[in-house]
């Protein structure tokens, strides 16, 4: 019942059109372009005799891969509403608004992420918290959203990427038995080139944008201190979820740390022990009534529900996905293509597009980083190509490619939390573009054989 290279091609492209013209063709949501592409599959799988019952199983184990994000999701939501109500986001507003520049403002809330990512080890993390602060000050600042949204995952991932807290950092070298360092000092080939031209960009960018209005900034503080206390001890929530996530807690008991620990300063900082209040503000985000419409759009965020729109697309999207590698499509055309490889450059460049595709066609990077992974690391022992080329491929296609695509698991969380589209902030999100260009290029321009490690890029 095995399908055949030239069968698992024909499906794939055909859902590439179904999935492409829904989405573009009748501007419909990514939720329901998934939705035709796997009908299609389910469909035609039936048809080739797979049981119905197995069908459903790979769907459930799809969606299985991603209980873990889909958890955290939920956890960011409550953080996010929990630090709004406590406080913690309109200090860190108030703050920046009197510190930050529209001008300045891209390059420096690229290096901010970066810190914050780079120390917490998750661009989930960073995009939750002070990626929804950031994105509050270039609201008022007037900066165009999208650049800022750029500015701040290019940031958030560069942590996610070169951190050794990071779990796919750690992920992609394990699978091709590379130590963590040695992945991380290889990477810094394709990320220091990378995140160099990202901030003179931004610089560039960031050159005229907004207009700032002091009248409209100070509106902003004035009707944020109306509605809040604002004080430094909101900010020991946010701060402990940093040392949390440094010490290596698990992300989810250090979310949930950062809920409780909010929750408490909501009542001893801001004299609220409405326990009634607290759950609805859980549930459904912070809604207070405020005249200013600017303070109004920024603090209602957050809440389980404010997730469930990239909740649905991702299990939707990773049970399309379950399907097609449950019948054997994406292993029968990795296996084909890597049996066709000639060339050192030729097999490293096809590890990073086959990341790209698996993330492209399931959504989920630890697949993106695992099947590739799998399939080239015999043939890099054969041809003694040094793996840190394959780790470093895995990352970039993997890792940073899955923020890009806007049923990805990153990018459904990156676009419901910063409140803009995947495809507006993508011509903005250079570092995601322009490290896995690196790779390609450096695949055919670096020595790349294990004999000579030392000397490669």
């Amino acid at each position: 019942m095995r399908m055949s290279f030239r069968e698992s091609a024909a499906i794939l492209g055909i859902s590439i059109i179904i999935l492409l013209s829904a989405l573009f063709g009748t501007q419909a949501e990514p939720h329901l372009a998934i939705l035709a592409s796997l009908i299609f599959v389910v469909g035609y799988a039936v048809y080739r005799r797979f049981p119905f019952s197995q069908l459903e199983e790979h769907m459930i184990n799809g969606i299985r891969e991603a209980i873990k994000p889909i958890l955290i999701m939920l956890l960011v939501g409550m953080t996010i509403a929990v630090w709004m109500m406590s406080g913690a986001v309109p200090t860190l507003l108030h703050y920046g608004l009197s510190t930050l520049s529209a001008t300045w403002f891209a390059p420096t809330a690229l290096i901010i992420a970066m810190i914050v990512s780079t120390f917490t080890g998750s661009s989930f993390t960073t995009i939750g918290t002070v990626g929804v602060a950031l994105m509050g000050i270039a609201v008022v600042l007037g900066v165009n959203p999208a650049l800022a949204a750029g500015a701040i995952i290019s940031g958030a991932c560069f942590g996610d990427k070169m951190s050794p807290l990071s779990d796919t950092t750690n992920f992609a070298p394990g699978i091709v038995n590379v130590s963590v360092f040695d992945h991380i000092r290889f990477m810094m080939g394709t990320t220091i080139p990378a995140i160099a031209i990202t901030f003179v960009l931004f610089l560039i960018f960031g050159r005229g944008e907004g207009s700032i209005d002091s009248e409209a900034i100070g509106a902003t503080q004035q009707a944020l201190d109306s509605l809040f206390r604002l004080s430094p001890w909101t900010l020991l929530s946010p701060l402990l979820v940093m040392v949390l996530a440094i010490r290596k807690m698990p992300v989810i008991p250090t979310l949930i740390a950062g809920v409780l620990s909010g929750l408490l300063l909501t009542g001893l900082v801001q004299g609220n022990w409405n326990i009634a209040q607290w759950m609805s503000v859980i549930q459904n985000g912070l809604k207070l009534e405020t005249t200013n419409e600017t303070v109004a759009s920024i603090i209602s965020k957050g809440g389980i529900q404010s997730m469930m729109w990239s909740v649905s697309l991702v299990m939707l999207a990773l049970a399309f996905g379950g399907v097609l590698r449950g019948i054997g499509v994406i292993d029968v055309i990795i296996e084909k293509t890597v049996s066709k490889l000639q060339r050192d450059g030729s097999i490293i460049s096809s590890a990073a597009l086959a990341a790209i595709g698996v993330n492209f066609m399931a959504g989920e990077q630890y697949l993106s980083i695992l099947l590739p992974g799998q399939a080239f690391k015999k043939i890099f022992e054969e041809r003694s190509i040094d793996p840190r080329f394959l780790s470093r491929a895995l990352e970039d296609g993997g890792t940073l490619v899955n923020p890009l695509i806007p049923w990805g698991v990153s990018g459904a969380f990156f676009a419901s939390t910063l409140g803009v589209p995947v495809t507006s902030y993508v011509p903005f999100a250079f570092f995601l573009i322009l490290s896995p260009l690196f790779t390609f290029i450096f695949a055919f321009t670096r020595p790349t054989k294990k004999q000579v490690t030392k000397s490669v890029a």
